[in-house]
């Protein structure tokens, strides 16, 4: 590691890394919700006409990238709410239009500028420079301050639209912000993974936390822990391993989510098979033995002291109280730990 810090570009390297692992996940979790994971894909499409634009009237390719992927986000969002097209549709549209548009334009553009698209499309992190740097640093700056001053809005309206108008909330405002969100993010982190990538950072770490989370803000702070191991970790790995810094940082986030999800498969295996054993119990539980019974998915519990025992075999099992759990009506649902 200190081989690395001992370069400015690497430097830079990580920062910018560190910002987009950050931010990615965070704008991504929404997306996962709304079922829209591949709306980076789309913006990241219109955001390379853009930034073509950039390189042919020699102007700076952030300005109009962040503009055109801006203006498609917004546009997507309309179309979808006003237009009888659906979101699937007007994606699709956005996707191939600017795929078609940064084709025409990058024809325009002399071969001594082309290999500046290249690192647009996959990914330069090493060439960012302090500029670069502190545009990221602003722009992520504004997407972690709105997505935690709306992450409560944001999540009503990408989880029930029709509860979140009932309850008052500007579903088309909100959903208009996450889509300028998302365009921000994907132009954020396109030098650091490339516009062909930049999807898979939003998604793949938020696939990850939903193995180990049980709860909204646990994903999110699991989604951005796993963003920032796999774009730091992928620089680091990129530097010493030679390879192409964008694709090693989806490939390490691919790993980690294949890795958790290993885990958590085997952590569900082993605790299924434990279960509680009530401890000295010399009352022998039945019909008529003086103790309420509960029916509980194919057996029955009886009520004992403030705890609820269920004959299995020559012991009793220990069960969680069905109130702690409402509904449970299937044996899955019992808290079964040996003890």
């Amino acid at each position: 590691m200190p081989e690395i810090l001992s370069y400015d570009f690497m430097r830079n390297a990580l920062l910018a890394a560190l910002l987009v692992g950050a931010v990615a996940p965070l704008v991504g979790i929404f997306l996962v919700q709304r079922r829209l994971s591949l709306i980076g894909d789309g913006l990241g499409h219109v955001a390379l006409a853009g930034v073509a634009v950039g390189v042919l009237l020699d102007n700076q390719p952030i300005i109009t990238a962040l503009i055109a992927a801006v203006f498609a986000g917004v546009a997507i969002e309309l179309i979808r709410v006003r237009g009888r097209t659906s979101g699937d549709i007007a994606l699709a549209v956005m996707f191939y239009g600017g795929i078609a548009a940064g084709v025409v334009i990058i024809n325009r553009v002399d071969g001594s500028q082309s290999s500046n698209l290249t690192s647009y499309l996959f990914g330069a992190i090493t060439t960012t420079s302090t500029g670069d740097l502190i545009v990221f640093g602003v722009l992520s700056a504004v997407i972690i301050g709105v997505t935690l001053a709306l992450r409560h809005r944001l999540f009503l309206a990408a989880g029930d639209e029709e509860y979140a108008r009932a309850s008052g909330l500007p579903v088309m405002a909100l959903n208009i912000t996450l889509s300028v969100l998302t365009a921000v993010t994907v132009v954020v982190s396109m030098r650091v993974v490339g516009l062909l990538l930049i999807s898979a950072l939003m998604i793949v770490p938020n696939a990850a936390s939903q193995q180990v989370a049980r709860s909204f803000r646990s994903a999110t702070l699991w989604a951005v822990l796993f963003g920032m191991l796999s774009a730091v970790g992928g620089v680091v790995t990129s530097f010493y391993a030679d390879t192409a810094a964008g694709g090693t940082i989806v490939l390490l986030a691919i790993a980690i989510f294949l890795l958790v999800a290993a885990v958590a498969a085997l952590v569900t295996v082993a605790t299924a098979h434990r279960h509680r054993v009530s401890e000295r119990h010399p009352h022998e539980h039945g019909p008529g033995c003086g103790h309420e019974a509960v029916p509980h998915g194919d057996h029955v519990d009886y009520v004992h002291g403030s705890h609820l025992h269920a004959p299995h075999g020559g012991h009793y099992d220990e069960h969680a109280d069905h109130a702690t759990y409402p509904g449970a009506t299937d044996p899955s649902d019992q808290e079964h730990v040996t003890r």
